[in-house]
């Protein structure tokens, strides 16, 4: 199936990535840890992107956090919006937009069971790149109750499919 007109401008990331090498997670609150991600990004053919996040820990290979969602463009611009649903509880939607082969997010809402983990999460910040080496990379920043917005993950994948 052809992605639809409305989503070719990330067709660059259709398809299965996966950590090259362990990725970086750190926060003020945390001990830093080592981490490793399969993406998996898809369509079948509505004007929207499915993707699926899944994390490990990188010796363990315990199985850790998991996102899953779906990515619209605004109609006509380069405004997109990543819709959320996360493991821990949180839900969120993320808008921003898309320069050449790079995605700029910030967090516009964040909902979360009533049981959710705290401190809670208050903002999130988002930056997907792809590398002239055709790498894709990913930073992840956030910001509790009691923390500024600060970098969270750092991680890049090699495509497998």
């Amino acid at each position: 199936i052809r992605p639809p007109t409305s989503v070719l401008p990330l067709e660059w990331l259709l398809g299965s990535w996966e950590s090259d090498e362990p990725g970086e997670g750190s926060f003020p609150s945390i001990a830093p840890f080592r981490y490793t991600e399969t993406l998996h990004f898809s369509h079948v053919g509505q004007p929207v992107i499915n993707f699926m996040f899944n994390a490990f820990h990188a010796e363990s290979r315990k199985p850790l956090h998991r996102e899953c969602g779906f990515i619209r463009i605004q109609p006509g611009t380069n405004n997109l919006a990543f819709i959320i649903a996360q493991n821990s509880g949180l839900v969120e939607i993320e808008e921003g937009e898309l320069i050449g082969q790079q995605v700029i997010l910030q967090s516009r809402a964040l909902a979360r069971t009533s049981f959710a983990k705290e401190p809670h999460v208050q903002q999130i910040s988002r930056l997907f790149q792809l590398r002239p080496d055709g790498r894709l990379e990913q930073t992840v920043s956030m910001a509790l109750e009691n923390q500024p917005l600060t970098q969270h993950l750092h991680i890049t994948y090699r495509r497998a499919s």
